[in-house]
């Protein structure tokens, strides 16, 4: 298994099955996400870019922040990670894929391993102390950073199911994806003078890859397309560094041991690209493992 530094934190490589084209098959629950944690490392430069500029940014249009627009970014996500359009199901689903991240849950795969499951239930446990996930917190500390269930079997799967009940464990995995995946990544992608389109590129591949400064991470994708093409804010044509951009996480992809599947960039983002929906403007149709999906 492969895995980065995350401000501190692994990321994991989520899939449980070897993908080797864009026909395969979809794997059960594939989210991988791996969030910063709270102490440790400082933040990438980029991210220290966006806090300096944050009028500037606050000031453009909302682009993927636009309530519609990050609907559908939700649903766009979901085709990808469970081959559904209801993000909203996800809220429950939780299971060891065998990635090397233990527990894998949630709307953006939240896992046990990567420490983002952690900062969700310490966030959680903040408003509801008496939540079902709340006696597992010793334990979540104890495997952060591993992929080990001591402490958690049996009784962690019933507890998130039953956690996921309570609107306020919602709003908290809604709160968490927003602090450490959407809005990093929008708000970046702002930065580097990125429409709609080139917004949701840049969270797809936050969740996928995770926040990670590494080859393999969100930052070292953004670091090699930006070392081989300029940013719209640099002077550079969009289309051709969204290109670049979708190259190099391809490359990423493909280089792990586990999820070669690469149909969210080849048939999915990159169909939305040629056609030149740089705005990501409805009608969307796309596939991904083989299956077509709409928004209208």
């Amino acid at each position: 298994m492969t895995r980065l530094v995350l401000f501190g934190a692994p990321i994991a490589i989520a899939a449980s099955i070897l993908f080797s084209g864009g026909d395969s098959e979809p794997p059960t629950l594939t989210q991988q996400a791996a969030g910063p944690g709270k102490t440790g490392t400082a933040k990438p430069e980029a991210a220290e870019q966006v806090e300096e500029r944050d009028e500037e940014i606050d000031a453009l249009p909302p682009g993927l922040a636009a309530p519609a627009m990050k609907e559908t970014a939700s649903r766009l996500v979901a085709s990808a990670e469970a081959s559904t359009l209801d993000w909203r199901s996800q809220y429950g689903a939780i299971e060891d894929v065998g990635d090397g991240a233990g527990y894998t849950a949630g709307i953006v795969g939240f896992s046990s391993g990567t420490n983002d499951m952690l900062q969700l239930v310490e966030s959680y446990t903040e408003d509801a102390p008496d939540n079902p996930l709340a006696p597992f917190l010793p334990a979540l500390r104890a495997v952060d950073g591993t992929d080990s269930h001591e402490g958690l079997d049996p009784g962690f799967t019933d507890a998130w199911h039953r956690a996921a009940e309570d609107p306020a464990f919602r709003e908290a995995q809604d709160a968490t994806r927003d602090r450490l995946y959407f809005e990093p990544a929008v708000r970046l992608a702002k930065l580097d003078g990125l429409g709609t389109l080139g917004q949701f590129v840049y969270y797809d591949a936050m969740v996928l890859h995770g926040p990670g400064v590494e080859a393999d991470g969100f930052y070292g994708i953004r670091d090699a397309a930006m070392a081989s093409a300029d940013t719209a804010a640099e002077g550079g044509d969009e289309t051709a560094y969204l290109e670049t951009f979708l190259d190099e996480g391809r490359s990423a992809i493909r280089a792990r041991k586990v999820q070669r599947d690469t149909t969210r960039i080849d048939t999915e983002q990159r169909v939305f690209l040629r056609e030149g929906n740089l705005g990501l403007t409805k009608p969307l149709v796309w596939q991904v493992y083989g299956e077509t999906f709409r928004i209208t």
